[in-house]
Formats: structure tokens, sequence, C-alpha cells
């Protein structure tokens, strides 16, 4: 049985409800206490369940100008100590990009839900697609680190927020939850059991002197200790290249010195960063590589591909960024060809060419609007296989 279709405990209280619900409940049960956004489809339910739900729990719901405020009202917040969370859809997301750029380089704890839909532009704004997987990962400028998590069901969705929120708060960085506009609103009969909650997550405060505090100083996790607000540390903050004391500078020595620890902070946590999925892939001649309503598609074509006597197995990285790359190494070392249908022109695609190297790896690409069928997937696959034999 694979995570998605992952059986109720006996007994278990269920619930009958969206993706973008289920979004909402994560963040309350993560403990996020704030939220500014801007409606847009198809990511408004989120917000709209949001203002019903934070002020029952003594939190902030507040509906922004624009989307650009919206970011910057969320690092705002959580500078001020309080874990919070925007939600929007691509458009919304390409506003937010320059602000998502400085709270990585600014070291700022936030949650970004992106739910993918049709582009580029305005686009197609109740139709899904997966085309903001580069995106999600390259969209500001310069070089940053991101964690981008990928849920592919209503369950997924909650517990994935939850652990988004850990991530954020324990690495100190935004994270962005990226859903297609099926999984966002896909209603599943799941189980939200209080079991599913890791700890709560907890930042890393400063202590000891305060005359001896550096904001960005780190010790051998890579995590800079945060000043909790009117505690009576010093803290400078600015999108500027920064030393460990937080004020601009431009000397190489430290410049260096600082935005190395930022690119490579998350290698000393990817066991908590790193998630993936792997179904049948002990045997497969073809491995299929997708994320979302894609992956979703992908496990009723193995069971269409299997029937028909085709090994076909699937490999479904539900941390997106940083890519889990070994764990896809190892997925596919026994396939002759790896299969990757995606909602976009080829974004993830790139990226297992990247790994995997191109000679194996195809495509299977919709733009139109419509999600892949299984049929389509399983026949592809089928074309692959046939290839190994002439």
């Amino acid at each position: 049985m694979n995570a998605i279709d992952k059986a109720p405990a006996p007994g278990a209280a269920l619930r009958l409800i969206s993706g973008n619900h289920a979004c909402a409940l994560g963040a309350v049960a993560a403990g996020c206490r704030f939220f500014a956004g801007y409606p847009i489809t198809p990511s408004s339910e989120v917000a709209e369940r949001l203002s019903r739900l934070l002020p029952e729990v003594d939190g902030v719901f507040v509906q922004m100008e624009d989307e650009i405020a919206s970011i910057a009202a969320v690092i705002g917040a959580s500078m001020g100590g309080v874990k919070a969370l925007t939600a929007t859809s691509g458009p919304g997301f390409s506003l937010k990009q320059e602000n998502i750029g400085y709270a990585a380089g600014a070291e700022i704890p936030c949650v970004i839900v992106n739910v993918m839909r049709g582009g580029p532009s305005t686009g197609m704004p109740t139709r899904p697609s997966q085309s903001d997987i580069m995106q999600s990962r390259w969209g500001s400028h310069g070089d940053y680190p991101m964690i981008v998590l990928a849920p592919a069901s209503v369950r997924e969705i909650y517990t994935e927020t939850i652990r988004a929120f850990y991530l954020a708060e324990t690495c100190r960085t935004p994270v962005v939850l990226l859903y297609d506009q099926v999984i966002a609103q896909l209603t599943e009969t799941v189980e939200l059991s209080d079991g599913e909650n890791r700890a709560p997550a907890e930042r890393k405060w400063a202590s000891g002197p305060r005359e001896t505090y550096r904001p960005y100083a780190a010790d051998e996790d890579g995590i800079p200790a945060m000043s909790r607000p009117g505690a009576g540390y010093r803290v400078h903050t600015t999108g500027l290249t920064h030393g460990e004391n937080g004020f601009p500078t431009q000397n190489p020595e430290a410049v260096a010195r600082n935005l190395g620890r930022l690119f490579t902070k998350f290698e000393r946590h990817r066991e908590a960063i790193d998630s993936w999925e792997t179904l049948g892939c002990e045997d497969a001649d073809v491995v299929i590589v997708a994320i979302g309503i894609s992956a979703r598609a992908a496990m009723r074509a193995i069971d269409i591909a299997r029937a028909k006597g085709l090994r076909l197995g699937l490999f479904r990285p539900i941390t997106l960024w940083p890519f889990p790359e070994k764990a896809l190494r190892d997925a596919t070392a026994g396939a002759h060809a790896v299969l990757v249908p995606e909602m976009n022109a080829g974004q993830l695609r790139l990226e297992v060419e990247r790994i995997l190297g191109s000679q194996r790896v195809h495509g299977l690409h919709r733009y139109d609007g419509e999600a892949i069928s299984p049929e389509e997937i399983a026949a592809r696959a089928q074309a692959l296989a046939r290839e190994k034999t002439t």
C-alpha cells in the first residue's frame, strides 16, 4: 500500500475535506497564527478557511491589498516571532518572488502555498498545471537555498503543511508547499489524527550575553539563533549581503563565508528534509518520476501495465527541492528507461536528466489544462518497453 492510499486506523475519526481545507487545518495544527494573502483561484479556499479558523485560536487573518504586500506582511509577522503563512497561485507566486529571495537571504521562516494553475500570465485560472516546478526553486534572483514540498493527496497536504512549518522554523528558511489545482480541490475522506503531528517546531532562540550576540553566527548545525522579540538582543536585518553581525558588507571573505554557509546549511539536515515514495521500482523495466495528480495517474498506470506483463514502477519526490538525488538513482538503477509525465513543457524532466543523464530519460507532457491520464502513461511506457526489445 502506498502512502497516498494509506488506510485509516480502526475507529479513527474521518473527515470529508478538500486539499485546500486540509492545508488550512494543517497550518493551525502546526501552530500557524498569522495569515496574510490575497484571493486568487485556485488557492482561495485556504484563505477562506483560515479566516474562520485563526480567530478561534487567537490568530490573525489579514486580507492584503495585493500579493507583494501579503508576503511582506508574512515576513514581518515571522520576524515578530509568529509562525506565518501565505497562499497563492501562479501569477501571485510570481509577484512574491523578490520577497521570497529576501526571506531566504535574511533567513526568515515562513510558509508559502502555491496552488499551480495553467499559464503563462493569467493563463487558465480554473485548470491544473505543474508549470511552477522550476520557479519554486529558482524564481528569485541570485543564489539561495529553497525547500519545496509536493504533496499528492488531501491527507498528505495536511501532513506536509505541518512538516513545512517544522522545516521553516528549525532550518530558518522559507518553505514552499507546491501542489496542482486537481489536488487542491480534490475531496477525499481522510484521517487527520493528532498522532500524525510531530512535536511543535521551535526556532533556535538566542541566549547568553547580549553584548556578544551576532544574529548570523552559526555553530555546527549551520542555523543561526534568532533574537526573540523583546529579549533585548541587537539585530540588524537587511537584504544586502551581510556579515555575522547582520550589517551590510561587500568584503569578499565575509560574503563568501556567510553565503557559503547559507548555500550549504540544508546539507546538515537532509535526513529531516528529504522525503520520497517508491512503488514497484524493485523489478521495474520502466520507472515513472512524477508529482501531484500526474503521480496519482501513474499509480493507476502501474496496475494497467502490470496486468499486461509490463513491469512499471514509480518514484515520487515528496520533497521536490532539494531533490532527493541518491534515492532517484537507487530507484532507477535497474530500469532501462525513465518516464517523466508532467503538466508542463518538461521542467521536472530537466532535473531528472541532470541526475541520470539524458539517454534513458523520456518525457510525456501536457500543457492544455487537462491532466495526463493513466492510459496515456501506460501506453507511453509500453512503447518504451518495445524499444528495448527491438
